[in-house]
């Protein structure tokens, strides 16, 4: 069995023995039981270390994927009876069913990063130096506003970024939803009226609209939101807040221009709004960008981050800058509905920012979204699909097929075993779009190139990137 190891890539070699395994057994469709190559064989005919193929089969077999048996090696594991069914957008029925299985459906407009290129060696590490260091972080609460030693890596780091703030001005949160939650909580009551990017985030709609809120939609342009529009918004009505991506948007991938932020500040300054500003892609920043949280603006914007995207989902950990006096209340309602976040998450990522292993990681993972955006934009350019912008870094298009027919996207998407994250899900209203979130980090699987590929003309004679507006 030929791996293709590539011993130049950034991804580590024990992840692409996994990588390389699981599609070998997801194309060929081999039954459960069938034996695989032994170890010594299979470290063999790819110039391996025995050791290396061992930690490979061994998580997958944590993972379900394989399993070991006495006397005859690793065996393809019988799929279980029952799937878990994770929260995912693009989920719904119409799209295909999504099961949580590193064989199962490309997860084309997912959110996150692939299983592959997480680096889970440094997260290990760092969990066994808290668990031999700092046995409070095993089994102690965390202080109202946070990790002390995280909060202070944490203003490091804004305080690279321009972000004027102070220990005091730093509460972390249970990754970013957890801190939008906080805030819609002591902010805004039921009837409130806020403003939203459209497209833009689905959960933020839902949280807010749980909480009664009244959402107005101002549009997303290529360098932000639409000026024009939002000054009639607030002729006409008086929000309390607006919500705003500034880097790398989520869905377009688009970030937001030195000028929109002044004007927005300005707006804030003068309409008596606040605004949130999201930046949980902001790490993936390797270009010059304009935050608000970077410009005066009188604690008119509070700032929201967290490292789910770029480092783990399952550790949690976010957090948000704002004023002394709005923190002192946020602390007050998080330790009263949850007594307090991870104290061992908040550690492990103290840890690993301490250490400087995230900075070099986030190093490496610019470099490789780079490489895979260009690549996929070349790609949607030759099969002519849409692409409302050329984004600067990140991990998000904003794109249309060349032949948009909803029937046949879908059945396409389940032919090739691909999960979309169609446009509806980015609406508030949930109203149909034609146009599609696509993550750049899984484009280049071949089930995402023949999709692109059917659903592009007959003949590619396009030799320019065709962009449009929503």
């Amino acid at each position: 069995m030929d791996l293709g190891i590539d011993r130049q890539a950034l991804v580590p070699v024990v992840q692409q023995i996994v990588s390389a395994v699981a599609e070998w057994i997801r194309k060929s469709g081999v039954s459960p039981g069938t034996r695989l190559p032994s170890i010594r064989q299979l470290a063999l005919d790819n110039l391996l270390s025995q050791s290396s193929v061992i930690e490979a089969f061994e998580r997958m077999v944590a993972q379900g994927v394989l399993a070991s048996k006495q006397g005859a090696g690793f065996v393809v594991a019988r799929p279980p009876t029952v799937h878990e069914y994770h929260w995912y957008e693009g989920a719904e029925r119409e799209w295909g069913d999504f099961t949580d299985s590193p064989l199962g459906e490309l997860k084309l407009g997912c959110g996150w990063l692939p299983d592959a290129w997480r680096e889970s060696d440094d997260i290990s590490y760092a969990i066994r130096e808290i668990c031999r260091t700092d046995t409070g972080g095993l089994f102690n609460y965390s202080t109202p506003l946070g990790l002390p030693a995280l909060r202070e890596q944490l203003l490091k780091r804004l305080t690279q970024i321009r972000v004027a703030t102070s220990l005091d001005r730093i509460l972390t949160t249970q990754g970013a939803s957890h801190a939008q939650d906080l805030l819609i909580r002591t902010l805004l009551k039921a009837g409130d009226t806020v403003v939203v990017e459209t497209p833009g985030y689905g959960n933020l709609y839902r949280q807010l609209a749980h909480h009664g809120v009244t959402l107005l939609e101002v549009p997303r342009t290529r360098g932000g939101p639409d000026i024009p529009a939002l000054e009639a918004l607030l002729q006409r009505h008086h929000p309390t807040c607006l919500f705003i991506n500034s880097l790398y948007h989520n869905p377009t991938g688009t970030s937001l221009c030195r000028a929109v932020a002044e004007r927005l500040i300005e707006l804030a300054r003068r309409e008596d709004f606040l605004i949130i500003e999201e930046d949980v892609y902001g790490d993936l920043q390797h270009a010059s960008c304009t935050r608000l949280s970077a410009l005066p603006h009188d604690d008119r914007v509070i700032y929201v981050s967290s490292f789910s995207k770029t480092l783990s989902s399952a550790l949690r950990v976010g957090y948000l800058s704002a004023s002394t006096a709005l923190i002192a209340r946020l602390a007050h309602l998080k330790t009263l509905t949850g007594i307090g976040t991870s104290r061992f998450a908040e550690a492990v990522v103290a840890t690993l920012l301490a250490n400087g292993t995230y900075r070099k990681w986030v190093q490496r993972l610019r470099k490789r979204l780079g490489t895979q955006m260009t690549a996929t934009l070349q790609v949607l350019e030759d099969e002519e699909w849409q692409v409302f912008a050329v984004p600067a870094g990140g991990m998000f298009l904003w794109v249309r097929p060349a032949v948009a027919d909803r029937s046949r996207l879908q059945a396409y998407a389940r032919k090739f075993g691909v999960l979309l994250s169609p446009g509806a899900l980015f609406n508030p209203t949930g109203e149909s779009s034609e146009w599609l979130r696509i993550n750049v980090a899984y484009a280049d699987d071949q089930r995402a190139l023949a999709l692109f590929r059917a659903l592009g003309p007959t003949r590619s004679t396009s030799t320019i990137l065709k962009t449009t507006s929503v």
